[in-house]
């Protein structure tokens, strides 16, 4: 006889509920080569309990093959998976990993510590909440340890760990530690970070990684995984103005027509106020609608879609935002650029430029200053090549609608695409300067035309234009 039992027997619906409704927190491990970047976040694997049983057997068999810690398991293999990082026993790629503990899930990215690796360290940190800045105990602060510094700072993260590893050879001095700690705070103190938190750990050990040390009674505060279970997450786009770049159309009868995306920041209600930039169309919402039904509101990290109560022009590339917050449209503005490409940027030169899910081509008209990535000084700039940080001026081929970085991450932020090759060429950082020539005061028709909407848009992408 067959028995059948239901999902509900197993609780697989109360699991699933469980973790959908989770919290996720992206965070980062960054910091200089052989810090222990790696073996930290296989000590958080380890220790949470997130690997199988075959799991553990492949890695002391790799262990054995590729480890650099005798005849210890090397939690580093966990995340260093190329078979040029296991030769060398270094970081080259960003590799993310998940993990779950009952408050809070968690996305990962290990990043590489060598120079000649930043651009990859800059893209894990791009869409990261936390940054966990590693330090070797014997080594202090280095020449890499204030590059990540810098980077973790320009590209908006606000709150960091200052893990402070290895502490186990150095005999778990408290001298050693507080000097670090002070050290850093020293040199952070103009980037802007909201929290520091520093933490002394041992992660081939686990002291103070998932759970408290016994080697260093001195030390009173929380362990790193707790103090990454409790930090707030998007506090600042939680609070932010409403933003939504419409992906795409949602149309799927006559009677149905709404504009779908991911809500980059704030809060939305039927009836609120809105505006379409950088067309500059007024309407109101009548419905947010989403799969599982219509929503009495939405907020930031929700995919919806907002029913107009007027039919206009909307397409992907617009932002849906209230109209008591408005955005900047702008066809030229300044920003602080990242260059990742081999070749070099001179003025005058010409790639495609991604802000949000609108695609337009970008010449750099100016390069001013370089920063120094281990002081943060500016310094004048003729070019830039790979790793270089310098602000620079951007002119568009239509309007788009922008936001500065410092007030919201994703309509503040955009990459530069080669045209030829279509890498990635560069991050940029969206200025707030007041000189930036906007086109607020330009007639309906003449904006929607610069924007992408109507006949001349039509005739610049038939003609070469994009």
């Amino acid at each position: 006889m067959t028995i059948h039992q239901s999902p509900e027997a197993f609780g697989y619906d109360s699991f699933l509920a469980t973790h959908q409704s989770k919290e996720v927190l992206r965070f980062i491990t960054c910091g200089s080569v052989d810090d222990g970047k790696s073996t930290l976040i296989g000590r958080l694997l380890h220790d949470t309990k997130q690997l199988f049983d075959d799991q553990v057997t492949a890695l002391q068999r790799d262990s054995r093959k590729h480890g650099t810690q005798g005849a210890e398991i090397d939690l580093a293999l966990l995340v260093d998976g190329l078979q040029a990082e296991r030769e060398q026993g270094i970081t080259i790629d960003v590799a993310y990993r998940f993990f779950s503990t009952d408050k809070r899930s968690f996305i990962v990215a290990d990043t590489p510590g060598h120079e000649q690796y930043t651009r990859n360290m800059a893209t894990g940190a791009s869409t990261a909440d936390v940054a966990v800045i590693l330090v070797d105990a014997r080594q202090g602060l280095t020449r890499q340890t204030r590059r990540h510094a810098l980077l973790v700072s320009l590209l908006g993260i606000k709150r960091v760990a200052l893990a402070v590893n290895k502490m186990d050879l150095v005999g778990w001095s408290q001298d050693k530690f507080e000097a670090i700690t002070a050290a850093f705070h020293a040199f952070a103190e103009p980037l802007g970070f909201t929290e520091i938190r520093p933490i002394p750990l041992s992660a081939k050990n686990g002291d103070n990684v998932v759970l408290p040390g016994a080697a260093a009674p001195w030390y009173t505060g929380m362990p790193l995984l707790q103090y990454l279970e409790e930090v707030p997450v998007r506090v600042e786009e939680q609070a932010a103005p409403f933003r939504l770049p419409v992906q795409w159309v949602n149309r799927p009868n006559s009677d149905f027509r709404g504009f779908s995306g991911l809500i980059a920041s704030g809060r939305i209600a039927p009836g609120d106020a809105i505006i379409v930039e950088p067309s500059g169309r007024t309407s109101t919402v009548a419905r947010i609608f989403t799969a599982d039904g219509d929503l009495p509101h939405a907020v930031e990290g929700q995919s919806v879609t907002l029913v107009l109560a007027d039919e206009i022009d909307a397409s992907r590339g617009s932002v849906i935002v209230t109209a008591d917050a408005p955005m900047r449209v702008t066809d030229r503005f300044e920003a602080r650029l990242f260059w990742a490409a081999e070749t070099e940027l001179l003025p005058g030169s010409t790639l495609l430029a991604k802000i949000g899910t609108v695609i337009v081509n970008a010449t750099v008209t100016a390069i001013g200053n370089r920063i120094d990535p281990e002081t943060g000084n500016p310094a004048a700039a003729a070019r830039l090549v790979a790793n270089d940080i310098a602000d620079v001026t951007l002119s568009l081929d239509r309007a788009v609608a922008v936001d500065a970085y410092g007030a919201n991450r994703d309509t503040g932020g955009f990459i530069l695409i080669d045209r030829e090759t279509t890498d990635t060429a560069a991050l940029g950082l969206i200025h707030a300067d007041k000189t930036a020539t906007t086109v607020k005061d330009e007639p309906e028709s003449t904006r929607a035309a610069k924007s992408g909407g109507g006949f001349l848009s039509k005739l610049r992408w038939v003609f070469g234009g994009i």
